[in-house]
């Protein structure tokens, strides 16, 4: 789980939390960490996850897109993958503060990550390819979204390393700007999918697959190193905001010829699926907004 890593990394960067005062210890252990999660025993694991880690932040029961989830504090980092699907019964989120209400969970979600973010913070989401080209409110929010803020970076993950063999997944990468318009002025795309191999079983996806893309992605969490477009033929290409407005704010992206189409050798095998997921990224570390079912959580400094 994202908050495990988010633990994780702040205890390795501060000798076990011992580098820091007496005040600051005591802040990450009950403040740093928090958020909702719709699914009892999964939030007693989750509770039990954060007391093995000797954390005690406010992880409630209860449904983010209610209006629960409008009494969250904004956060300085969010990490989440959050459930995707239609809202329970088909109907849309209760909470009153979206602009663009929608029975579509992950857009919803989508929207209560950007707004949940404090000014200059950033986030890390797991979404599928829907959310990069749903018309109608998806094309709003996504505007939206590239206006409130700096969408820098796209990771297209490989098929089915997310849910279920065949789910295509992505990660944004995105920072709140300090205004509410024009944050957006290009979009970095890193195709990790297009001629990669049927992660599975007898293929494990690990951290060496994303050497590449981190070397791409440079130092700045926020996307600000300075980075090559490596062309029709390299897994590595900006566009312009102006080019992503004149395709409908549509951001399902490719330009790779897909190989694989000509040859039937790489086909994994029915059963295969692969159970890992992509724990640490780029240099993140934060609260998940996720808890598997709300994407409810952050973490604040």
């Amino acid at each position: 789980m994202s908050i495990s890593v988010g633990i994780r990394y702040i205890k390795r960067l501060t000798d076990d939390l011992f580098d820091l005062s007496e005040a600051e210890q005591s802040f990450q252990r009950y403040q740093a960490f928090y958020g909702i999660e719709l699914v009892q025993d999964a939030h007693r694991l989750l509770l039990m996850n954060m007391m093995l880690h000797g954390i005690e932040g406010a992880v409630t029961l209860g449904d983010t897109l209610s209006p629960d989830g409008q009494k969250l504090g904004k956060a300085n980092v969010i990490l989440t993958n959050p459930p995707f699907g239609t809202k329970k019964g088909g109907g849309l989120p209760s909470r009153d503060d979206f602009t663009y209400p929608t029975s579509n969970k992950q857009l919803a979600f989508l929207q209560h990550i950007y707004r949940g973010l404090l000014l200059g913070g950033r986030a890390a989401v797991v979404l599928p390819d829907n959310v990069l080209f749903e018309d109608g409110q998806g094309r709003q929010i996504r505007a939206d979204l590239m206006d409130k803020c700096n969408l820098h970076t796209i990771l297209r993950l490989p098929t089915g390393i997310f849910y279920a063999q065949g789910v295509k997944t992505n990660v944004l990468f995105f920072q709140r700007g300090l205004t509410e318009k024009g944050n957006t002025k290009d979009v970095w795309i890193y195709d990790m999918r297009t001629n990669m191999p049927s992660f599975g079983k007898r293929i494990p996806l690990t951290h060496e697959h994303f050497r590449d893309f981190e070397g791409c992605y440079g130092v700045d969490p926020n996307g600000g190193s300075q980075r090559v477009d490596l062309g029709e033929n390299g897994r590595f290409r900006c566009f312009t905001r102006e080019e992503i407005a004149k395709r409908g704010e549509n951001l399902d992206i490719s330009w790779l010829r897909d190989e694989s189409l000509q040859s039937g050798d790489d086909l994994p095998e029915p059963e295969d699926n692969c159970g890992g997921d992509y724990g640490e990224v780029a240099n993140g570390a934060g609260g998940d907004g996720g808890f598997d079912s709300s994407a409810g959580g952050g973490y604040r400094k």
